[in-house]
């Protein structure tokens, strides 16, 4: 009979719970700002900027000063290891600039999607390895929640129980590994949208995964309240022929959830994949006028559907900087909107709201 050794006291209890709370509040979502510098130089390419780490630090500089429209909005940041220990124009660090605005930092701790040998073209994701060290870094460096990516994708053949098991346990222990420190784990299973299967294939296999993940994290002791879910919405793939309503998507993602995600998890925060901005928060909308029971905050954690618009009408030129922060703050009022399902889409086109932001087989 397993037996549980506690290593968490009460108040380490209490401080994983709180952060997991302030960073999904009502209204509030999560900025995922962790792009790589292999993606920023994806991002940068479509603007024709140079990527360089001071285009990176004014860029991502332009964000976090955004005015204070966006306080209500972002719950928390996640950070790239450089963005971490870079500072603004008058010398203040990123995170404590963040922390004043009420909002908790994040880091992503990750190394990237590795193959799974003997698997059709699977992964896993590495990063184990001194993680425990660099928790306790990162603590000390002012983060309190981080973030770990892992990849499955829909075939015919695939996920494998293999990919599935094993992406499901790197993520119960990078999450213990997190906790010990202080730091809410973000556990992130992102099903892929590329593929034509349809809305019921993505339900399915997104609930078997989910349940996976739950397995692990109880064998691994991991201590749910402390911790938020990055999920994919449930969609149809990207090139299925058939498309799909927001309440249709809203109802199969709830759904699933409802099947896997126990209520003791405070948050949900659902990664774009790709969507168009519009796109990903009329969805967001959707899933919180979702007629069944949600016992969770259901919100966002965004990339592109925050930034693309915003680093459309920057184009990396300094005298666009009111205009980036202008079209960032519009997509944060929205998603927050979104998030307390109050959302009502105006159709009006930010720099890039209508377009896809898709990229086949996403690896940061």
């Amino acid at each position: 009979m397993t037996h549980a050794y506690p290593f968490l006291s009460t108040e380490q209890k209490k401080e994983l719970s709180d952060i997991a709370q302030r960073i999904v509040a009502a209204g509030k979502g999560i900025l995922a700002a962790d792009e790589s510098t292999g993606s920023m130089a994806k991002r940068f390419q479509g603007i024709n900027a140079e990527n360089t780490e001071e285009n990176r630090r004014l860029y991502r500089q332009l964000l976090f000063t955004a005015d204070d429209r966006v306080n209500p909005c972002i719950g928390g940041v996640i950070f790239f290891h450089e963005t971490l220990y870079q500072k603004t124009d008058d010398g203040k660090l990123f995170p404590q600039l963040i922390k004043e605005k009420g909002m908790v930092v994040g880091i992503k701790v990750d190394k990237g999607v590795v193959p799974l040998a003997g698997t059709n073209g699977e992964t896993t994701t590495q990063g184990l390895d001194g993680l425990y060290e660099r928790c306790a870094q990162y603590k000390k460096d002012g983060a309190d929640f981080a973030k770990w990516r892992c990849v499955l994708k829909i075939t015919p053949t695939t996920p494998s129980s293999l990919a599935i098991m094993e992406n499901a346990n790197v993520l119960a222990r990078y999450a213990s590994i997190c906790q010990m420190h202080g730091i809410v784990p973000i556990v992130e299973p992102e099903i892929l949208p590329d593929g034509d299967h349809d809305l019921q294939r993505c339900q399915y296999v997104t609930e078997k995964v989910l349940a996976a993940v739950y397995k692990a994290l109880s064998d691994h002791h991991v201590y749910l309240e402390g911790t938020l879910l990055k999920p994919n919405m449930v969609t149809g793939g990207h090139s299925c022929p058939k498309k799909y309503s927001p309440q249709e998507i809203a109802m199969a993602t709830v759904t699933a959830l409802r099947r896997t995600v126990p209520p003791a998890v405070p948050g949900v925060t659902f990664l774009s994949g790709g969507q168009s901005e519009e796109e990903a928060t009329i969805n967001l909308n959707a899933i919180n006028q979702c007629p069944l029971h949600r016992p969770w905050a259901l919100t966002f954690s965004f990339g592109r559907a925050l930034q693309a618009s915003a680093l459309k009408a920057w184009g990396g030129k300094k005298e666009n900087g009111k205009a980036c922060q202008d079209e960032y703050i519009k997509r944060a009022l929205n998603n927050s909107k979104a998030a307390l399902g109050k959302y009502v889409s105006s159709g009006e086109r930010g720099a890039a709201a209508q377009e896809s932001l898709f990229v086949a087989d996403h690896a940061y």
